[in-house]
């Protein structure tokens, strides 16, 4: 399918991407989102949906995916889309624009700013060859509701942040939480292992390190599993649990793909932007977590930034009597205002 050519086609729906989709419409440009997810958001969506974010302007506390409705809610006001599920396979230059490829689809654009993050990424999936009938029956790498295992004995594998903030948030809600990890090294905050290791003390929780998923039972046989078998990895001895769902929790895997053929500057598979996030390639922009340049923080609050310029400059390079400055947006006809 060729979709209609937009001025702007921004890669990826994280934070930078959500913002630079509205802040394009407030600068009056088509525009729209292509993102190989198939929720919006990002990291924060498929990494931390529940865990609170302090440093964003305005916000005293705000839940990730809190920030993520908001932002949504703020692109939506231009209607402009967001095509998820779509992973870029290629770029072509054709008659003046770009086109984007994609598995199924051509997104044709006048230009492109990069808001990809860390990149297209997937879950870690769980080594063992018991594991892959169970995906999405019971074995699930992305939390999106934890009230979705509300009274389930939930199984979690992994030993870093996501598997203890995941461990300590279910705690309330699932009727019982394990932790499965191969050592008794965690990669986790200490004042969340530590909370953690209480909960497993009282009674209220189970951890079981140097174990590692054996099979998968069902008992009696079913559409479910009910019991997982655990195997020590030392001593090789077996345990067997009761299970309704098991969260692996091993970390992502990302990538930054075919954008690393676009003639880019990379820098430890980053791209290297000047002051204006040009890339280098005329009519492509980045911001966000996946650009590089002296002093860069990586913060969704910097991103915002990041974004905002480089839509004032795609618009400029687009439409040369289109200023770079678009001025405050409380006197913009845009939003129904007036100049005073």
């Amino acid at each position: 399918m060729d979709h209609p050519t937009k001025d702007i086609t921004i890669i990826g729906a994280g934070p930078a991407g959500l913002f630079a989709l509205f802040y394009a419409g407030m600068r009056e440009t088509s525009a729209q989102i292509v993102d190989a997810l198939q929720e919006p958001g990002g990291q924060l969506t498929a990494l931390y949906p529940e865990k609170y974010i302090f440093d964003v302007a305005g916000y005293p506390q705000v839940l990730a995916k809190d920030l993520v409705k908001a932002l949504r809610e703020q692109a939506s006001r231009f209607r402009e889309p967001i095509h998820l599920g779509h992973a870029i396979t290629g770029l072509e230059e054709a008659d003046g624009h770009f086109v984007l490829r994609t598995e199924r689809d051509r997104f044709p654009t006048k230009s492109i700013i990069i808001a990809a993050g860390i990149g297209a990424f997937s879950p870690r999936r769980l080594p063992q060859p018991c594991a892959t009938p169970w995906y999405g029956r019971g074995i699930y790498d992305v939390v999106t509701d934890p009230q979705d295992y509300k009274g389930q004995r939930v199984v979690i594998v992994g030993g870093g942040d996501s598997a203890f903030d995941w461990a300590t948030q279910l705690r309330g809600v699932a009727a019982h939480v394990s932790l499965v990890h191969r050592s008794d090294k965690f990669r986790a905050h200490g004042a969340t292992v530590t909370q953690f290791e209480e909960d497993v003390k009282a009674g209220r929780a189970s951890m079981f390190t140097f174990h590692e998923l054996a099979d998968v039972l069902c008992k009696p046989v079913g559409e479910r599993f009910t019991h997982l078998i655990l195997k020590q990895v030392k001593t090789k001895e077996t345990t067997e649990i009761e299970a309704d769902v098991v969260l692996p929790m091993l970390g992502f895997v990302s990538d930054i793909g075919p954008l690393a053929d676009w003639g880019l500057t990379l820098q430890k598979h980053e791209i290297v932007v000047n002051q204006l996030m040009e890339t280098g390639r005329a009519g492509i922009w980045a911001a966000g977590d996946v650009t590089a340049y002296p002093g860069k923080l990586k913060l969704i609050a910097c991103g915002f930034g990041e974004a905002a310029t480089a839509v004032n400059q795609a618009v400029h390079w687009m439409y040369p009597e289109k200023k770079v400055a678009p001025g405050h947006s409380s006197n913009m006809g845009v939003f129904g205002q007036k100049d005073d």
